[in-house]
Protein backbone atom coordinates (compact mmCIF):
# COMPACT_ATOMS: atom_id res chain seq x y z
CA UNK A 1 0.00 0.00 0.00
CA UNK A 2 1.06 3.31 -0.34
CA UNK A 3 0.92 5.63 2.54
CA UNK A 4 1.38 9.47 2.22
CA UNK A 5 2.44 11.33 5.64
CA UNK A 6 2.23 15.28 6.12
CA UNK A 7 2.64 16.44 9.75
CA UNK A 8 2.79 20.34 10.44
CA UNK A 9 5.26 21.99 13.04
CA UNK A 10 3.55 21.09 15.81
CA UNK A 11 2.49 17.49 15.37
CA UNK A 12 6.03 16.12 13.58
CA UNK A 13 6.96 15.11 17.27
CA UNK A 14 4.11 13.14 18.00
CA UNK A 15 3.75 11.58 14.24
CA UNK A 16 8.02 10.42 14.51
CA UNK A 17 6.76 9.09 18.04
CA UNK A 18 3.42 7.30 16.02
CA UNK A 19 5.63 5.87 13.43
CA UNK A 20 8.46 4.77 15.97
CA UNK A 21 5.47 2.76 17.77
CA UNK A 22 4.00 1.12 14.90
CA UNK A 23 7.58 0.87 12.45
CA UNK A 24 6.64 -3.06 12.15
CA UNK A 25 3.50 -2.38 10.28
CA UNK A 26 4.89 0.63 8.10
CA UNK A 27 8.06 -0.84 6.73
CA UNK A 28 5.84 -3.67 4.81
CA UNK A 29 4.50 -0.41 2.77
CA UNK A 30 5.47 2.16 0.75
CA UNK A 31 5.64 5.80 2.42
CA UNK A 32 6.14 8.96 1.25
CA UNK A 33 5.76 12.67 3.03
CA UNK A 34 6.62 16.03 3.00
CA UNK A 35 10.57 16.98 3.41
CA UNK A 36 11.15 17.50 7.08
CA UNK A 37 8.78 15.00 8.35
CA UNK A 38 10.06 12.55 6.05
CA UNK A 39 13.73 13.15 7.76
CA UNK A 40 12.56 13.57 11.26
CA UNK A 41 10.81 10.03 10.56
CA UNK A 42 13.48 8.10 8.79
CA UNK A 43 16.22 9.18 10.68
CA UNK A 44 14.16 8.05 14.27
CA UNK A 45 13.45 4.74 12.71
CA UNK A 46 15.48 3.84 9.78
CA UNK A 47 11.96 3.26 7.60
CA UNK A 48 12.52 3.82 3.81
CA UNK A 49 10.68 7.21 2.87
CA UNK A 50 10.17 9.09 -0.33
CA UNK A 51 10.82 12.99 0.36
CA UNK A 52 8.65 15.27 -1.33
CA UNK A 53 9.04 18.85 -1.25
CA UNK A 54 8.79 20.71 1.82
CA UNK A 55 4.73 21.60 2.74
CA UNK A 56 5.13 25.36 2.12
CA UNK A 57 6.67 24.72 -0.87
CA UNK A 58 4.15 22.16 -2.24
CA UNK A 59 4.59 19.04 -1.21
CA UNK A 60 1.10 18.67 -0.07
CA UNK A 61 0.22 19.63 -3.43
CA UNK A 62 2.36 16.27 -4.57
CA UNK A 63 0.35 14.04 -2.30
CA UNK A 64 -2.89 16.22 -3.06
CA UNK A 65 -1.99 15.24 -7.06
CA UNK A 66 -1.04 11.17 -6.10
CA UNK A 67 -4.31 11.16 -4.78
CA UNK A 68 -6.55 12.78 -7.25
CA UNK A 69 -4.11 9.86 -9.73
CA UNK A 70 -5.27 6.64 -7.37
CA UNK A 71 -1.46 6.68 -5.91
CA UNK A 72 -2.31 6.64 -2.63
CA UNK A 73 -4.18 4.61 -0.67
CA UNK A 74 -3.99 5.87 3.10
CA UNK A 75 -3.32 9.34 4.09
CA UNK A 76 -1.86 10.14 7.95
CA UNK A 77 -2.38 13.85 8.35
CA UNK A 78 -1.94 15.30 12.02
CA UNK A 79 -2.49 18.96 11.55
CA UNK A 80 -2.11 21.62 13.68
CA UNK A 81 -5.69 22.39 15.32
CA UNK A 82 -4.95 25.58 17.02
CA UNK A 83 -7.03 28.81 15.27
CA UNK A 84 -5.58 30.57 12.17
CA UNK A 85 -6.05 34.06 11.00
CA UNK A 86 -6.55 32.51 7.58
CA UNK A 87 -8.47 29.55 5.53
CA UNK A 88 -6.46 26.73 4.83
CA UNK A 89 -7.63 26.14 1.24
CA UNK A 90 -4.73 22.83 1.26
CA UNK A 91 -5.88 21.26 4.22
CA UNK A 92 -9.56 21.42 2.96
CA UNK A 93 -8.77 20.09 -0.61
CA UNK A 94 -6.66 17.42 0.57
CA UNK A 95 -9.29 15.88 2.65
CA UNK A 96 -11.90 16.60 -0.12
CA UNK A 97 -9.99 14.80 -2.76
CA UNK A 98 -9.51 11.57 -0.09
CA UNK A 99 -13.48 11.94 0.57
CA UNK A 100 -13.92 12.05 -3.54
CA UNK A 101 -11.34 9.31 -4.03
CA UNK A 102 -12.08 7.06 -0.87
CA UNK A 103 -8.85 7.70 0.09
CA UNK A 104 -8.85 6.63 4.25
CA UNK A 105 -7.21 9.46 6.19
CA UNK A 106 -6.45 10.42 9.58
CA UNK A 107 -5.64 13.17 11.01
CA UNK A 108 -5.01 12.41 14.96
CA UNK A 109 -3.21 10.08 16.59
CA UNK A 110 -6.39 7.59 17.35
CA UNK A 111 -7.26 7.86 13.90
CA UNK A 112 -3.76 6.83 12.69
CA UNK A 113 -3.83 4.11 15.03
CA UNK A 114 -7.02 2.55 13.74
CA UNK A 115 -5.91 2.85 10.24
CA UNK A 116 -2.59 1.21 11.06
CA UNK A 117 -3.86 -1.41 12.87
CA UNK A 118 -6.37 -2.21 10.18
CA UNK A 119 -4.38 -1.89 7.30
CA UNK A 120 -1.90 -4.72 9.56
CA UNK A 121 -5.62 -6.97 9.83
CA UNK A 122 -5.73 -6.81 5.79
CA UNK A 123 -8.86 -4.36 6.25
CA UNK A 124 -7.95 -2.41 3.10
CA UNK A 125 -7.08 -4.75 0.99
CA UNK A 126 -9.93 -3.15 -1.15
CA UNK A 127 -8.28 -0.37 -1.86
CA UNK A 128 -5.52 -3.14 -3.64
CA UNK A 129 -9.05 -3.37 -6.42
CA UNK A 130 -9.45 0.31 -6.76
CA UNK A 131 -6.21 1.39 -7.52
CA UNK A 132 -5.16 0.77 -10.78
CA UNK A 133 -1.38 0.82 -10.36
CA UNK A 134 -1.42 -1.64 -7.45
CA UNK A 135 0.68 -4.75 -7.53
CA UNK A 136 -2.86 -6.60 -7.80
CA UNK A 137 -3.88 -4.81 -10.53
CA UNK A 138 -0.53 -4.98 -12.41
CA UNK A 139 -0.20 -8.79 -11.93
CA UNK A 140 -3.90 -9.19 -13.04
CA UNK A 141 -3.13 -6.95 -16.59
CA UNK A 142 0.26 -8.61 -16.92
CA UNK A 143 2.05 -5.28 -16.54
CA UNK A 144 5.13 -6.91 -14.50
Amino acid sequence: MEIAIIAHDMKKELITQFCIAYCGILSKHNLCATSITAKYISEATGLHIERLLTGEHGGEQQIASRIAYNEIDVLLYFRDTRPKDYFDETDTELLRLCDYYNVPYATNIASAEVLVCALDRGDLDWREIVNPRSDYNRRKSGQF
